[in-house]
Formats: C-alpha cells, sequence, structure tokens
C-alpha cells in the first residue's frame, strides 16, 4: 500500500550539490529526513564531494558534467558500489528525469540548467529554481513548458520566495507592484569615485551573503537584482513597471507586496538561503527550521534605501532590457555573463561590465522569438558581441 501524502517523503534531484546553493539544499535535506529523500545529485566538476555526498545521502544516481572530471571520477571508483554514474548534458537531463524523482532543483551556474530544467518539466516534475538566468534567458518557453505539463514552478531565490508567501491567498489582480529587496553589495557605501580602482577580491567581499563569484559580482553591480525582476516578472505574471527594487541593507526582508487598496506584505527571514530551499522543497508543508528565526529581543535594522541607478548602471540597463522585452532579456545576461568573467579574470576594468552591456545592447537587433532555438541564437550573438567589446574604452 503506497503512503499517505502526509507522511511520505518528497524525493529530490539535486543539480548543482557541490555549490552554495547545493550545500544549504544538502543541510535542509539532512534536518528533514522523514520528509525529504536525495535520489540524484550532480556537480560540474567536484566528483570528490559529489561522492561524499552519495556516501552520506545513500544517493544511487550522479552525474558530473566535465569530460575531464567525469573520466577521473570513473577512474577512481570513488563512488559506492551500485551507483549510476552519468556525464556531462546528457547526465544532467537523465537525473532530471528520474521516474521515481518528484521535483528537481536546478542550482547550476549559468544557462548549463536550461536542457535539464526542461527535461524535468517535460517529465512532469516539480521544478525548484535557484539559477535566474533561465527564466531570464527563456522564462516564455519555462512558463509554458510548466503549463502544458502541469508542473508547478517553486521559486529558490529568497527575494521570489519571499513574494510567493505574501501572495499566498491573493488574486494577481490585486497586485499593485512587487518590492524586491537588495543588499547593496560590496561597494553599497563606496564613494562613485573609489569604483575606478575596485580589484576583483573587493567585489566579491559580499557584506551579508556567502555566494559564488558571479553573483557576487553581480550583487556589486546591482545587475543580479535587475536578472531577478526580469524573473519575478515571469513567476508572477506581472508587467514590467510592476516589478522594483529597494537597498535594504540588513538583508532581513527579502520581498514585499503592495496590494491595490494600499497595503503590504512583506516576508522576513535571517540571511540564510536554507530559508528558502526549505519553503520550496517542503511546499506546501511548514516545518522547523535549519536555523533560528529573527531574535526581536536584538535590535534589528529595517532601513530602505531608493535605488541610485546613476550608481548601479547595470540595474538600469536590466529594467530597460524587461521593459523592452523579446530578446532583450537574454542578451542584457549574455553581455553581462561576458563582462563578469572578463573582470574576473583581470581583463577588464569594474566599470567596463556596464559599458559593455549598454555596448551589447545598443548593437543587436531585438525581437520576440518564437522560437527556443532562436533564443539560443541570440544569446550565442550577444556573447561574440560582447567579447568583441571587451578592450579597455579610450
Amino acid at each position: 500500500m503506497a503512503a499517505s501524502p502526509s507522511t511520505s517523503r518528497k524525493r529530490v534531484v539535486l543539480l548543482g550539490a557541490t555549490g552554495s546553493i547545493g550545500e544549504s539544499t544538502l543541510r535542509v535535506i539532512a534536518a528533514h529526513p522523514d520528509k525529504l529523500e536525495l535520489v540524484g545529485i550532480a556537480a560540474r566538476a567536484n566528483h570528490v564531494r559529489l561522492a561524499q555526498i552519495a556516501r552520506e545521502f545513500g544517493v544511487r544516481h550522479v552525474a558530473v558534467f566535465e569530460p575531464a572530471a567525469h573520466a577521473a571520477a570513473q577512474a577512481a571508483g570513488a563512488f559506492p558500489p551500485g551507483t549510476a554514474l552519468h556525464g556531462g548534458l546528457d547526465g544532467l537531463v537523465a537525473l532530471a528525469q528520474l521516474p521515481e524523482a518528484e521535483v528537481v532543483l536546478v542550482a547550476v551556474v549559468g544557462t548549463t540548467g536550461l536542457e535539464p530544467a526542461l527535461a524535468a518539466l517535460a517529465a512532469g516534475k516539480d521544478l525548484a529554481l535557484a539559477s535566474k538566468e533561465l527564466l531570464v534567458l527563456a522564462g516564455k518557453f519555462i512558463m509554458a513548458a510548466a503549463r502544458r505539463h502541469g508542473a508547478q514552478l517553486l521559486p529558490v531565490d529568497s527575494e521570489h520566495s519571499a513574494v510567493a508567501q505574501c501572495l499566498t491567498g491573493h488574486a494577481t489582480t490585486d497586485v499593485r507592484r512587487i518590492v524586491l529587496t537588495a543588499s547593496g553589495g560590496a561597494f553599497r557605501d563606496w564613494p562613485a569615485e573609489r569604483l575606478a580602482h575596485v580589484t576583483p577580491a573587493d567585489a566579491l567581499r559580499h557584506p551579508t551573503w556567502a555566494m559564488g563569484p558571479k553573483i557576487t559580482v553581480d550583487c556589486a553591480t546591482l545587475a543580479n537584482k535587475g536578472l531577478e525582476l526580469i524573473e519575478a516578472q515571469w513567476l508572477f505574471g506581472l508587467a514590467a513597471a510592476q516589478c522594483t527594487a529597494v537597498i535594504h541593507p540588513a538583508s532581513l526582508v527579502h520581498g514585499l507586496v503592495e496590494f491595490t487598496d494600499g497595503t503590504m506584505l512583506a516576508q522576513l527571514s535571517p540571511p540564510s538561503m536554507t530559508f528558502p530551499i526549505q519553503h520550496a522543497l517542503l511546499h506546501p508543508r511548514r516545518a522547523p527550521g535549519v536555523e533560528s528565526a529573527l531574535d526581536f529581543t536584538q535590535l534589528l535594522n529595517l532601513e530602505f534605501r531608493p535605488v541610485d541607478e546613476g550608481r548601479f548602471p547595470c540595474y538600469r540597463l536590466a529594467r530597460q532590457a524587461m521593459a523592452a522585452g523579446g530578446v532583450a532579456p537574454a542578451v542584457f545576461n549574455a553581455a553581462n555573463e561576458v563582462a563578469v568573467a572578463a573582470f574576473l579574470a583581470g581583463h577588464v576594468p569594474f566599470l567596463a561590465i556596464p559599458r559593455i552591456i549598454d555596448q551589447t545592447l545598443q548593437t543587436m537587433d531585438n525581437f520576440e522569438p518564437e522560437t527556443l532555438p532562436a533564443v539560443l541564437a541570440a544569446d550565442a550573438a550577444a556573447r561574440r558581441t560582447a567579447t568583441a567589446r571587451l578592450a579597455p574604452a579610450a
């Protein structure tokens, strides 16, 4: 006899198990062994850590994306006997479609997770999204796939989780706007003249969150908040003008919803990804959290500041791309990825990031894509265009 939904464990596939989101997800799953079961894990290259996770959680399906790392994992024989070791993009897709899986959490960097995400939806799996680039690149097609196959999209970003929780029980037609919060990143309080001399090490000193290099730089430029606004537009079916952001240095309020009557709801929790991850994986159930809640016997700073678009031009460019629609958000995302990678490698200065994005957006023609290959072609063209503009401005 099958277990009742109230007592059965939800079976989870985790793509990106060795990154920061992956490690937080493992903490949530370990804290709720009676509610969650890990059935598949994948990593780009860290097969040693992946083998440790497989042994700890008894996972029998694993995938290593990079060919050299996959070959090394096979040669080392590091995984427990009986483990099915998959490789490459085909391996990620295979895990996303595991028959026993119920929810697939995509936490891989960049657009690598697009095909596995679509495969999961096609197989009727619920999709927990931590890779915001996927909706920015292909929101039109991901949302259509979810509707077609009756699957849920479960936001993992803290801001989108906050908005989703505030919207529970309310009609979207009653929403005037949503407000995502931003910490302001590493240079929130720097004088503008210092930004010309920023180093990658400076940009990676985030004041609140511990994340990977690319997203940490995106927080410093506020490109990340722009990408999140585009993602929110798709997730919640809103107009571009209804998606806004504010600076909230304490990162305690993660999102707000303003309704047509002028009232607002906000979601608060400590700045840890375990909160939104747990909400996505256990949805619609609640359970004790991995970490302590906010302590209101201590002083809490709920300061909010408007976003200065002159100081954060990447945020302004993202909002312009969101308003333009079509492939403009995909072009913004591609140019940003190229520019940030070049900055982290020491090839361009920090202030070149918005310049490269702006020049790429101005160069590329915008159009409404009718097929996913058309979006992917625009993404590839934008990367070529941005790469050609990596030379420092004269």
